[in-house]
């Protein structure tokens, strides 16, 4: 599992989401049919975000595992910390028991809290004072939680194989620890599990895997929907709503839109709500407005990044035609 130091632009603090209806009820299914939610939908178009808020919400324990290139299916099980095994074992005292160098992922400590606590090392649940970056130490998940929500972030990034090796393990939460030949079996006080595993859509995925998910896109950006996530987003900053921060969130709610369908055209690339939350907040920080000079660079820096990087901005930072 990755830990982050939940104080940046990109914090996953599960105060707030503009969760809408469909997206709960996709949540809703999930929850029902016990499958994971694949979450499809543009980079910056709030995927991962989702399953902080939930698990927020619904006062679950939260594990989120980042994937890479270098991902294995078994680390979002386990991991075994087998170069330290041979430091030990070349050391004086001799290698302990094998289950002490075991570490359990995401799916473990999920679908069996109890069992996870007596390997070496069990994966770490967030709480929100964490996930939002208040000072906190970190906890394994208590005895008393019940339920939990795990996000795998950017499956698409790993080797191919990896969704087809998690077939099983996500279709009967049970699975083997190779080195120790533990069986691992979902726990009957688990509570409930949301698995959410994002995508965003750089490969293809296998038809075993989609088959056995329920699969939600997140749609693009309205003025409407950017209007509302800024009205949540910014008191949640200490920012305070007032006319003046309004009108900049109207507006370059608007100027997102009209670039976005230009790029539907082939002219722009589609800038994404997280890129409007930094042109927002760069120009409150700023104190640019409509009228000052820096306006247009503002937007081509933060959203209209095509311009800048064909080179097809003048010196004054507006876009070429």
């Amino acid at each position: 599992m990755t830990l982050f130091s939940y104080r940046g632009p990109d914090r996953r603090g599960g105060l707030v989401y503009d969760l809408s209806d469909d997206l709960r009820l996709a949540i809703d299914v999930a929850l029902a049919t016990d499958r994971p939610l694949l979450l499809r939908g543009d980079p910056g178009s709030g995927k991962s975000s989702v399953a902080a808020y939930y698990a927020e919400q619904a006062s679950l324990r939260y594990f989120e595992h980042v994937v890479t290139s270098r991902t294995q299916a078994t680390d979002l099980l386990w991991t075994f910390d087998s170069v330290r095994r041979l430091a030990d074992a070349q050391a004086r005292g001799g290698c302990k028991p094998d289950p002490e160098y075991v570490r359990a992922g995401v799916l473990w400590s999920a679908f069996a809290p109890a069992s996870a606590l007596t390997t070496g090392r069990s994966a770490t649940s967030l709480s929100h004072s964490e996930m939002s970056g208040e000072p906190n130490e970190l906890h394994v998940a208590e005895e008393e939680s019940s339920g939990a929500v795990v996000l795998i972030d950017e499956i698409d990034k790993a080797d191919p194989d990896v969704p087809n090796s998690l077939l099983v393990p996500l279709g009967s939460q049970k699975f083997t620890v190779a080195e120790t030949g533990a069986e691992i079996d979902r726990e009957a006080t688990a509570g409930p599990i949301l698995v959410i595993i994002t995508t965003n859509g750089e490969r293809q995925l296998p038809e075993a895997f989609l088959r056995r998910c329920v699969t939600y896109t997140l749609p693009g950006p309205t003025y409407e929907s950017l209007v509302r996530i800024a009205e949540l987003h910014l008191p949640a900053e200490e920012i305070t709503l007032d006319h003046a921060t309004l009108s900049l969130v109207r507006e370059l709610a608007r100027v997102l839109i009209t670039v976005r369908e230009r790029g539907a055209s082939g002219r722009e690339r589609l800038p994404s709500t997280a890129e409007y939350l930094d042109a927002l907040r760069a120009c409150i920080k700023l104190g640019v407005t409509p009228q000052h000079p820096d306006w247009q660079l503002v937007q081509n820096l933060t959203m209209v990044k095509t311009a800048q990087q064909k080179g097809l901005t003048n010196a004054s930072g507006d876009l070429g035609r």
